[in-house]
């Protein structure tokens, strides 16, 4: 008579956190262009020196650390999607901001598999020093030891995903499935940091892709990166904010609820990347995310009352009669 149940949320599950929120694509060590959007978005930054410890005090946590002085817009608050860094210019400042951000509650972030993979690298083990990880390292050694640690503290304990705004908000570094969605098993961490691949090799050598989004049908908007695209696309309530900045493309963020897209263009080509994705010269327009995937008619997509964003983010709504009409004539 005496128990008491106490009902403890996982640490994806944030639904009660509304936002506003700005939520940041793909980053690489792309410090310039970051600090160049975060500023487009309304966030003032100024950069602080840190002094070192000194002899024999014990070494703080990065949440302590302040490498960057902060001013929010009021409300709001920056997501991160994960891959800070590898392949770009400056790794080492990307992770200041973000840490400073994150410890002093401005900022969420959730891991890319980059950012894994330095941790396992920071943690002792044997990871091939590949895709960009050498640079970071090497950037890394220009850094002290009090700050490696730190880092090595911050991308150890990122968690998966996050599942917000009464749960019409996910966000994940390559997305994730709706059964898997405020999860927090290894699964649904595999699946946010590395998507899933259909075991096929394309003509670049890399690993294909299957595109969890064309079949996505869940109630929460997830807002992932990971697979760098030329433009962002709603599909399915899915979006892509990855526009490739260390390709040459672009640092894309996305407004939440506005759902207005902000971008800076990349200051140079940082890297070349394997498989291109930047469009060529063409005479016809690209097919859109939804009509490239529009090859099979799932029935639930047309049947009763339906509301239909287009390009510009209106609404079309489509009443339940409208919708058998159509049925009958095709």
């Amino acid at each position: 008579d005496a128990a008491e149940i106490v009902r403890e949320r996982l640490w994806t599950d944030r639904r009660t956190e509304q936002g506003p929120f700005d939520i940041v694509g793909d980053i690489h060590g792309c410090f310039d262009e970051l600090f160049e959007l975060m500023t487009n978005l309304g966030y003032q930054l100024d950069e602080q020196a840190v002094e070192p410890l000194a002899e024999g005090q014990s070494p703080r946590y990065w949440e302590a650390m302040n490498w960057f002085k902060v001013t929010t817009p009021e409300g709001r608050r920056a997501i991160f999607l994960g891959d800070l860094v590898d392949r770009g210019p400056d790794s080492p400042r990307v992770l200041k901001l973000v840490m400073s951000m994150v410890g002093a509650g401005q900022a969420l972030i959730v891991p890319g598999n980059h950012d894994d993979k330095l941790a396992r690298k920071l943690n002792g083990r044997d990871v091939k020093l590949t895709h960009g990880l050498a640079e970071t390292m090497q950037q890394l050694d220009g850094e002290s030891d009090e700050f490696r640690g730190q880092v090595k503290r911050f991308v150890s304990n990122l968690v998966s995903h996050y599942w917000l705004d009464d749960g019409k908000l996910l966000v994940a570094h390559a997305g994730m499935k709706e059964e898997m969605q405020g999860r927090s098993s290894g699964r649904a961490r595999d699946f946010a940091l590395y998507g899933e691949t259909t075991g096929e090799i394309d003509e670049f050598g890399l690993p294909v892709r299957y595109n969890w989004a064309s079949e996505y049908r869940g109630r929460a908007r997830v807002v992932y990166g990971h697979t760098p695209i030329p433009e962002p696309e709603w599909l399915n309530r899915t979006i892509n904010i990855d526009t490739g900045c260390v390709f040459g493309g672009a640092l894309t963020a996305l407004r939440w609820p506005e759902r207005e897209l902000v971008a800076v263009p990349a200051r140079r080509t940082w890297a070349e990347p394997a498989r291109p994705f930047l469009p060529a010269d063409q005479a016809a327009p690209p097919l859109s995310a939804q009509q490239q995937h529009d090859d099979l008619l799932d029935i639930a997509d047309v049947l009763g009352k339906r509301l239909i964003e287009t390009r510009l983010q209106r609404k079309v709504t489509i009443g339940e009669e409208r919708a058998i009409t159509a049925l009958e004539v095709m």
